[in-house]
């Protein structure tokens, strides 16, 4: 008679090492090369070669007042810097757009769990959101500036139409992707009302939030920028906006190539130390992060 042993112990023994083995793997910390590979040579890469670009265009273009050399816009960081007025602008322009972007998440955050879970507020004021976020942030400086005058007041108003209807939608988008099943359970172990938004609706449309709260942020950065642009006064201090209008104003082409640069490293950096550190939370916490 042929014999039927198995080995059903070993073979689960192999795979469950195997398994710890690939466990370990994935969570180990990368290595010192690995981080310089991976996360500081390509973004350095990247800025050299935009640089050789740079360098490559301007004697061909030939004309300081359409691409300045990147030597003359050295020149006026370094102006900039020995006046004092560098950390100024950025900080004009910075305080602005967070202050404004958390008044947005103030507001937006319940209009949003609003819509997703009342049906007719959904009908009546979802597809305005909609609109409201397809709209030009640019579209909404002149009817604030003739409501509240060249004041803060008005670059809020501004920050908060154009970020609150992305904010909104995000959580709205995250909300409908919850699974039933987690609600229910919700319902079951008692998080009804404010309890089981807090523990259960929200945590559960976290990827969604969090990318309705970075859309959001682009928004409110792109609207501050227009209405510092569009409204520039004295009284309201010279952000980045009013410093890329002031190198229009004056055809100095270095300003505008500062003003462009520090905007941009703003938002680089905003999303580096806020968003992108969030994103990697929320989908580590859910087992989704994968390490290269």
């Amino acid at each position: 008679m042929a014999s039927t042993e198995t080995t059903p112990v070993q073979d689960s023994g192999s795979v469950e090492a195997g398994l710890d083995a690939l466990e370990t793997t994935a969570t180990g910390r990368p290595t010192l090369r690995q981080t310089f590979v991976n996360k500081i040579l390509p973004p350095i890469t990247a800025l050299a070669v935009v640089l050789a670009v740079w360098y490559i265009l301007y004697p061909i273009v030939d004309d300081p007042t359409k691409l300045p050399s990147p030597g003359a816009v050295a020149g006026v960081f370094k102006d900039a810097w020995l006046k004092g007025e560098l950390l100024g602008y950025i900080w004009t322009s910075v305080s602005r757009g967070l202050l404004g972007f958390a008044l947005a998440l103030l507001i937006g955050t319940p209009l949003g769990l609003l819509v997703a879970r009342v049906r007719f507020v959904r009908a009546a004021i979802g597809p305005i959101l909609s609109g409201l976020q397809s709209l030009p942030s640019v579209a909404w400086v002149p009817p604030a500036v003739m409501w509240l005058g060249l004041n803060n007041s008005m670059m809020y108003t501004v920050i908060l139409l154009g970020a609150v209807p992305s904010i909104a939608n995000g959580l709205v988008s995250g909300v409908d992707q919850v699974p039933p099943l987690f609600l229910r359970a919700g319902r079951t172990m008692g998080a009804t009302g404010l309890k089981g938004i807090w523990h259960v609706t929200l945590p559960a449309a976290l990827p969604g939030y969090v990318a309705g709260m970075k859309q959001g942020w682009a928004f409110s950065w792109r609207s501050l920028m227009a209405a510092e642009i569009i409204a520039s006064f004295p009284d309201l201090g010279v952000g980045l906006g009013q410093l890329l209008e002031n190198g229009r104003n004056a055809l100095d082409m270095s300003m505008v190539f500062e003003a462009i640069l520090l905007i941009l490293f703003v938002g680089i950096a905003i999303d580096l130390l806020i968003f992108s550190p969030l994103e990697r939370w929320v989908l580590r916490s859910r087992g989704l992060l994968v390490k290269s």
